[in-house]
């Protein structure tokens, strides 16, 4: 990778780490994503589960969703999906279905993340980059379920 897209990749992570912090404001999950076409975010989306009362109201999904009805497609075959956690079974199943060019995720999630199911789960032609801000991603989760248990 070049250091053009280590910088862009940084700076989308922390788009997506504000979105994040939105959801830890809000009492949510604090996990937070944004879809990129080029250089321009289409779409944003923090976790809103509990403000929705919707199980499948995850950051990516409301981020898919926007970048959708932005192209006014389903598709988002040049696009980057920009999340601060590794999706679970259900965001990786949907970013299928929009055969999103590539995915870059945060903090890796051992115990719900799509990858204990291997790849293959992401489209063939997706490309997968993971590690960018992880240790910012995991240290707001942390603060998170701390405050829950105290």
């Amino acid at each position: 990778m070049n250091i053009q897209a280590d910088i862009l990749d940084n700076y989308f992570m922390a788009e997506a780490m504000r979105q994040a912090e939105k959801a830890y404001e809000e009492g949510e999950i604090p996990v937070g994503a944004v879809v990129v076409i080029g250089e321009r975010i289409i779409g944003k989306g923090y976790n809103q589960t509990e403000k929705l009362n919707d199980v499948t109201a995850h950051a990516e999904m409301i981020a898919i969703t926007a970048a959708s009805d932005n192209l006014g497609s389903k598709y988002l075959q040049d696009c980057t999906l920009y999340v601060t956690l590794e999706p679970c079974v259900m965001c990786a199943g949907a970013l299928y279905w929009t055969q999103m060019d590539r995915v870059v995720f945060g903090a890796a999630d051992e115990k719900r993340g799509f990858s204990r199911l291997g790849k293959v789960i992401l489209h063939p032609k997706t490309s997968l980059t993971t590690g960018i801000l992880a240790t910012e991603s995991q240290e707001l989760l942390l603060k998170f379920f701390r405050r829950l248990r105290t």
